[in-house]
Parts: C-alpha cells; sequence; structure tokens
C-alpha cells in the first residue's frame, strides 16, 4: 500500500519532482562542459592561426640595416592586411545593406497584394438568375415591371399664384365675414 501525504498526493509526485530537478542539474552540467570545450577549442584555433601567419620574430644579432629592413618588410605586411580586412568589411556592408533591401521588398510583398482592374459586366437578368440558381431552373422574371413609372412635371406648371396676404386674411383667420362686427374703427 502507498504511503499518503498530507495533503492527499503519493510520494510518487515527490518522487517525480526529484526526477525532473535532477535532469535538469544533468542537462546544465553537460551544457557548462560543452561551452568550456568550445571556448577551449576557439583559443586553440586562434593561437594556431597565429602562429602559421604571424612567426616569431628573431631580432638577436640583426644589425641596424638589417633590423630597418625587417621593419619595412612587417609594414607591408601590415598595409596588405588592412587592404584584405577593409575590402572585406566593404563587402560585409554590400551584403548587409542588399539582405535588408530584399528584406524590406518582402515585407512590402507580404502587405500588398495586386488587384486586376475589374471591368463593367452586363448581365440580363435571366443570366444572372440561370448562373445563381444553376441551368436547372427556367425562370423569368421582369424586374421593370415592379417599377413605379414616375413622370416628370414642368416647372411651369407649378408656379403658385402669389396674392397680397393682407387681401385674404378674412378666408384664412376662418371668421368668415364676422370680422366686421369687432372692426370699431371705420364705424
Amino acid at each position: 500500500m502507498e504511503r499518503q501525504r498530507e495533503d492527499g498526493h503519493g510520494y510518487w509526485l515527490e518522487w517525480r519532482l526529484a526526477v525532473t530537478e535532477n535532469t535538469k542539474t544533468l542537462m546544465l552540467a553537460k551544457a557548462s562542459e560543452d561551452l568550456e570545450r568550445e571556448t577551449k577549442l576557439a583559443e586553440e584555433e586562434k593561437v594556431r592561426t597565429l602562429s602559421e601567419n604571424v612567426p616569431p620574430l628573431q631580432c638577436a644579432g640583426l644589425s641596424l640595416k638589417d633590423l630597418k629592413a625587417l621593419c619595412t618588410k612587417l609594414h607591408k605586411q601590415i598595409d596588405v592586411v588592412d587592404e584584405d580586412r577593409y575590402n572585406i568589411e566593404e563587402k560585409v556592408k554590400k551584403n548587409d545593406l542588399e539582405i535588408q533591401s530584399l528584406s524590406q521588398k518582402i515585407f512590402d510583398l507580404k502587405g500588398k497584394f495586386k488587384r486586376p482592374t475589374l471591368r463593367r459586366v452586363r448581365i440580363s437578368a435571366d443570366a444572372m438568375l440561370k448562373a445563381l440558381l444553376g441551368s436547372t431552373h427556367k425562370v423569368s422574371v421582369d424586374f421593370k415591371a415592379n417599377l413605379k413609372s414616375v413622370k416628370k412635371e414642368d416647372e411651369k406648371e407649378k408656379t403658385v399664384e402669389v396674392t397680397d396676404w393682407r387681401k385674404n386674411i378674412e378666408a384664412m383667420s376662418g371668421m368668415e365675414g364676422r370680422k366686421k362686427k369687432f372692426d370699431t374703427s371705420n364705424a
């Protein structure tokens, strides 16, 4: 029978956590060993390259003339190496600019799509229904038959008779002649 912890979980959970921690520790140890090995190999490669390209100087027992010749020879080598370094830097800059421009072109192409120019297509109502419903349905609809007919009225007929509003006040007031009873100014 498995022993239970106070919270109800078995000891297998603790064991699993311990295994996970142990695995993480082993992975970190392996990674640190690999890192040390890589740095050691890089240092050895650096020493080997320097020993090939730069032989040790033997200045002991040389005359002044020989030392000057050695210095001029070393200066010429320095100039050649400096030119090579400059050329390599320029190639790297050129490649970086090209990569950047190509990346920008890719970004632009992803954001934009070429849309074709659309032409207006005139299609009859029967052809539209045939395309929508399929060729099995034979329906003929006259859409223009359901439209109301609209007649344009001439503006000459719309001219309204303009009269003096003061003459028409009795008719508009709704008093129909009773106004005279109240009009005392004439009497």
